[in-house]
Order: structure tokens, then C-alpha cells, then sequence
């Protein structure tokens, strides 16, 4: 089958196996996100070697069509028993740690991974339950976002969809950004924007800071934002180390949550309810063939997401 595989900063579409492990399902990807963590493995993030992409809609061999939670975990440990694998300490991640991933034509998972998608959710909605559902782990992280003043610091897809996800519970935030284009996607949906010198000028204004820029300027920014004893919910990831200046942190008492992947459930309630809209965030869909070409367009400056297909 074909695959998208990264090796180091090299990234290849190759010829490989088709996946089959002993006890999971074998699923035929018919659509796959590009999104910004494939863009930093492929710069070296977490020595990661493999197929990369967890992003995915496909198709099981009884004809379920399907995404996937992208946490793999042993299965028996407490954790896994509660239904929760996300930090069983034995776990593979689809297309990050430990496990091939999406881009390619067929992918293998557990069965109890697996999420049936409703008639209501299109492919091209189903591709972004994954990141959908990062945004809606916010609200599972920091539950107070829900009526708090918040901000959310970033304008690009994560940023964006969690503000869209705090905006269909009822509590829409400012939205922080650098990109007129990206904020006017924020403002279509009824969204408050602001630039950063502009959400500067109000002060420290906000119980909850999300940050979700990808950069490590966003801790600092968020810290100029948030009252004291406030919670900043930490969304980035990006290579490298980043500068801390913890004594702001101590002095004004504040909390820090980290926010990784969120549960798939409500990402498809949201999507099947049309409570929010991903449209904005497709800049092309392209053939797995051009996979190699799909991440260099994904890496552009205005691109928001490329989506590739079996058969584009």
C-alpha cells in the first residue's frame, strides 16, 4: 500500500505492507488530515520514523465508516479499563508514537477505538473530529471556561476550533491573532478577534487564557492576560525548549493545564448538529499520490488545512 512516512526531516511516499496486528481492526483510509503535528515530526519532533497522520475517516471491512481515538492503550490497565487509554503508560499514538499512522491506505486500530460515524457527518467534517475533539478536551480540562471571561490566543485551526467549541457551549471567547483572514473566519461565527497589541491594551481581563499559537511567545502573552489566580490551559506543542518565567507564575498564583487530546464523542455531536463549521478550514483536498507535495503546501504561510484522498 502507499505510505507517507517521515525518517528524520525526510519525508517519502513509500510502498509498505498493509497493517495487520493481531486482535485490531485493518481500516481502508479514504480521507486524512495534514495538521501541524505532522509538520513538526517531520522536522525531527519526538524522533518519531514511520507513517505519520492521525487525522482519518475510513472504512472497516463490514462496512462501518469510521474514525478512530488515536490513543492505543494496553487494554487492561486501570486506565484502559475505565475506558481511557490516553495516558496508559504503555500506549501507542496513531501516526506519533509507536504506531503507523493515516496517511496511507489502510491503518490498523482496536475495535474499542473505533467511533461509527453518523449519516449527518461528511467525510471531509469527519477528518477533523481528531483536532475537533483536542479542542473540546478545554472544556474537560479547565471546566470553569464554560462561563468564565476567556481568551483564546492563536487564530490558526486549533485556536480557531477551540473558540468555536467554547462559542457552541454557550460562552464565546476573544479570539488573539496575527492573520485578518483566519480572525474573519472567528467573526463569521459570531466571535469577538482582537490583535495582540489591541487584547494587550485591556489588561489583565481574563480567567482563563487558552493558548494555542505554537509558539513559544503564547506563555508570556497569556500571562499578560490572565488575573491573578487565573488558569492558563496549555494547547501548544512544537520541537524544541521554551523559556519559562516561572516566578510570574508563583507569585500570582497561577494555573497551568496542559490540554492534549480530547474524547471523540461530543467533536461528533458538534459536527452532526452543524453547532460548528469546518468549511473555512479546507484550503485543498489532494490524491495520497501528492502526499510529498501536500506537506509542503500544508507548511505554507495562509494554508489552513489539506486534506489528502484515496482516489482525489
Amino acid at each position: 500500500m502507499r505510505a507517507l512516512r517521515v525518517d528524520g526531516d525526510k519525508v517519502t511516499l513509500e510502498d509498505v505492507p498493509v497493517p495487520r496486528m493481531e486482535g485490531e481492526v485493518t481500516v481502508r483510509v479514504t480521507m486524512s488530515g495534514i495538521c501541524n503535528t505532522d509538520l513538526e515530526l517531520a522536522r525531527g519532533y519526538a524522533g518519531f520514523r514511520g507513517t505519520i497522520g492521525h487525522e482519518f475517516v475510513g472504512k472497516t471491512a463490514d462496512g462501518r465508516r469510521v474514525v478512530g481515538e488515536i490513543n492505543a492503550g494496553c487494554g487492561v490497565c486501570d486506565l484502559c479499563a475505565s475506558g481511557d487509554p490516553r495516558h496508559c503508560k504503555t500506549r501507542t499514538v496513531l501516526g506519533i508514537v509507536g504506531r503507523d499512522g493515516a496517511h496511507a491506505d489502510w491503518l490498523s486500530l482496536p475495535e474499542r477505538n473505533l467511533l461509527v460515524l453518523p449519516d449527518a457527518v461528511s467525510d471531509v467534517q469527519a477528518v477533523f473530529v481528531e483536532p475537533l475533539a483536542a479542542a473540546c478536551g478545554v472544556l474537560e480540562r479547565c471546566p470553569r471556561a464554560r462561563d468564565a471571561r476567556v481568551c483564546v490566543i492563536g487564530d490558526g485551526k486549533l485556536g480557531l476550533l477551540c473558540a468555536m467549541v467554547l462559542a457552541a457551549n454557550g460562552n464565546a471567547p476573544l479570539v488573539v491573532g496575527k492573520h485578518e483572514r483566519k480572525l474573519a473566519i472567528a467573526r463569521a461565527r459570531g466571535i469577538e478577534t482582537s490583535s495582540i497589541e489591541d487584547a494587550k491594551k485591556r489588561g489583565r481581563a481574563f480567567d482563563v487564557v487558552v493558548e494555542a499559537s505554537g509558539s513559544a511567545s503564547g506563555f508570556d502573552l497569556a500571562l499578560d492576560l490572565l488575573e491573578p489566580q487565573g488558569t492558563l490551559v496549555l494547547k501548544s506543542t512544537f520541537h524544541g525548549a521554551s523559556a519559562v518565567e516561572a516566578a510570574r507564575v508563583v507569585v500570582d498564583e497561577i494555573t497551568v493545564v496542559g490540554s492534549r487530546c480530547g474524547r471523540f464523542a461530543p467533536a461528533i455531536d458538534l459536527l452532526a448538529r452543524g453547532a460548528v463549521d469546518v468549511s473555512p478550514f479546507v484550503s485543498e483536498i489532494v490524491s495520497l499520490d501528492r502526499g510529498v507535495d501536500a506537506m509542503a503546501l500544508a507548511a505554507k504561510d495562509g494554508v489552513m488545512k489539506v486534506l489528502l484522498a484515496e482516489n482525489a
